[in-house]
């Protein structure tokens, strides 16, 4: 009789302490009810196996009882019915402030080398005392007009001519929620310069020259009137006092902004540059990388010696532009430097380090010719 008593206590005891056993046996009702509906249509079961504990049935068909209709949890749509959840959530993003991609540490003491085939770490300090040249694959990165004027003419002997002019809005321009004059403003901010090029006199090696520099970080260093301004100023000051005329270009083109403003100034260079001809004073053109569009049509294309640097970029239009209007694949080197040279369309091709001996010697050159009277006009 004892023995029998204890039976039943613990039969009662495993049946009100098992929790788990009843939310299995939950789980094996649900599947039973939901799967004689399925059979009643002659469909088959979707939820068989682990299936059955990730998903349930839909609020309004447990109060219709009929309709039986499946749901996901997240989403509440049959189409997302039999796919995977991820095993995570997706936490939204704060904005962060904007980084330079170059810099490879926030002490701002490495850089990465540009070049996609390399992307060497590089020491800040080496890097700027090799002007800015990858050491390892010879890549040369692209240089600000200041910076550009700081390696080649002499220390202290840069003077600038009308950093007074800055653009206009003659159009009133307007893409999309941003106007032409702010977008101006909110550049200048960023570069601290007026516009893209920088002009003025200056000395190499004790030889008065003329200069013009791009900056290709003012709106890709494009020719509005401001830029072809600025290079007729110094022809005219070329021919006037007969100093060479030295223009580094690095830019991609004439400036939509602007409209046929911007491209009146290829005619308004060259006709500047005819007068430097006229009064037997060089003009030495050299192309960075890119020098692209209508620059390379005007007055960077009509230098009595024209220089490419390494690596860099030139032509009328871009290798991406050429391969969509054409529809044939350019060599990978196409319209590089060295393939520039093997074409005719430069004279020279130099590393930046041998830049300012290569124009040395060509000014002294020139300085060495003795000037002869302009012919006169017929």
């Amino acid at each position: 009789m004892a023995g029998r008593q204890a039976r039943g206590e613990c039969r009662s005891r495993k049946k009100g302490g098992n929790t788990a056993g009843l939310a299995t046996d939950d789980i094996r009702a649900e599947r039973r009810s939901v799967g004689r509906h399925w059979r009643r249509h002659g469909d088959r079961h979707p939820l068989s196996g682990r299936c059955a504990t990730r998903y349930r049935r839909s609020a309004p068909a447990a109060q219709a009882g009929a309709a039986g209709m499946l749901e996901s949890p997240s989403t509440g749509s049959m189409r997302n019915l039999f796919r995977k959840e991820p095993p995570y959530i997706t936490v939204p993003g704060q904005a962060r402030p904007a980084s330079d991609p170059k810099k490879a540490g926030g002490d701002g003491l490495w850089v990465r080398c540009e070049n996609e085939r390399c992307r060497e770490l590089l020491y800040v300090r080496e890097f700027e005392n090799n002007l800015k040249v990858c050491h390892k694959c010879d890549h040369h990165a692209r240089l600000t007009a200041r910076e550009r004027l700081n390696q080649l003419v002499d220390d202290g002997s840069f003077v600038e001519h009308d950093a007074d002019l800055s653009p206009g809005d003659p159009l009133n321009f307007t893409a999309g929620d941003s106007s032409y004059g702010r977008k101006l403003v909110e550049v200048a901010a960023k570069t601290g310069e007026r516009e893209a090029a920088i002009g003025g006199a200056a000395t190499i090696d004790c030889l008065p020259v003329e200069l013009v520099a791009l900056d290709f970080a003012f709106m890709g260093a494009s020719m509005g009137s401001v830029v072809g301004e600025k290079v007729a100023r110094a022809a005219d000051r070329s021919a006037r006092r007969h100093a060479p005329l030295i223009t580094v270009s690095a830019s991609g083109g004439a400036r939509m902004q602007e409209g046929i403003f911007s491209l009146l100034q290829m005619a308004k260079t060259v006709t500047a540059l005819g007068n430097v001809g006229a009064a037997r004073t060089p003009h030495i053109s050299i192309l960075a990388d890119p020098t692209l569009g209508g620059v390379t049509a005007s007055y960077a294309g009509v230098g009595d010696v024209i220089i490419a640097e390494q690596g860099a970029v030139a032509g009328f239009a871009g290798p991406r532009v050429i391969e969509q209007i054409t529809k044939q694949k350019l060599p990978p080197d196409a319209q590089r430097a060295a393939f520039l040279l093997e074409h005719g369309m430069v004279d020279i091709v130099v590393q930046r380090r041998e830049l300012r001996p290569m124009l040395m010697r060509l000014l002294h050159l020139y300085a060495a010719v003795p000037r002869r009277a302009a012919a006169p006009a017929r």
